[in-house]
């Protein structure tokens, strides 16, 4: 089994990575293997709503997007990190998950449905819950259950020298690691057995003004 993280940060090894990687080095200890993709500092264009992923199955703009695509079909569970940039995730970031998640629905691919995510951020100070609650709406409108841990994943620093005093933090991203792990085993007990996967309906989408 496999979990990619993302570092939706511009700093390689920065307070979001400090975090990811507690995560990660969890996973691992449960025989979990990871790969971190870091999103970097290249621009990274918004949709421009072509329509090019609904005819070749991949986004017009080549800067990563496609790549973390690929990854996902093969990966098994997924945790998103962010740093907070006034209240809110990183533009970069957003941009990213805009592309990735509207890319896998008009494609068909169904890279994340009923795979489990998480979310991080990390801030000097305030508006962490703000961005948590972005990252999740990417999860929940894809069919992704959504893994938790005993208080809202998130770190607190202004370097990676200070999220690793954030002792709080760092233990939230363990549970957070070891809570991903056993629904990873348990959804491959599950198929094992032969529980079948959830009934699907077509997809009715209602305009509120007609």
């Amino acid at each position: 089994m496999k979990v990619l993280l993302v570092n939706g940060s511009p700093h390689a090894e920065g307070c979001t990575y400090t975090a990811l990687k507690e995560v990660a080095e969890t996973l691992n200890n449960e025989g979990i293997e990871t790969e971190i993709f870091q999103v970097g500092t290249r621009p990274l264009a918004g949709c421009i709503a072509c329509g090019h992923c609904r005819q070749a199955g991949r986004c017009v703009f080549d800067d990563g997007v496609n790549d973390v695509l690929d990854i996902a079909q093969g990966a098994d569970g997924f945790v998103f990190g962010s740093p907070v940039h006034y209240a809110a995730m990183g533009g970069a970031i957003t941009c990213f998950m805009d592309r990735l998640f509207f890319t896998d629905l008009n494609s068909g691919k169904k890279a994340f449905y009923l795979k489990p995510a998480a979310a991080v951020v990390s801030a000097r100070r305030a508006g962490t819950t703000a961005a948590f609650d972005q990252l999740n709406k990417y999860f929940m409108i894809s069919e992704m259950p959504v893994i938790s841990s005993r208080y809202w994943n998130m770190v607190h620093g202004s370097t990676p020298e200070d999220v690793k005093k954030d002792l709080e933090g760092l233990q939230i991203m363990r549970v957070l690691g070891r809570n991903m792990a056993w629904f990873l085993k348990c959804k491959e007990a599950g198929i094992k057995a032969g529980v079948p996967f959830p009934v699907r309906e077509e997809r009715i989408a209602t305009n509120f003004i007609r």
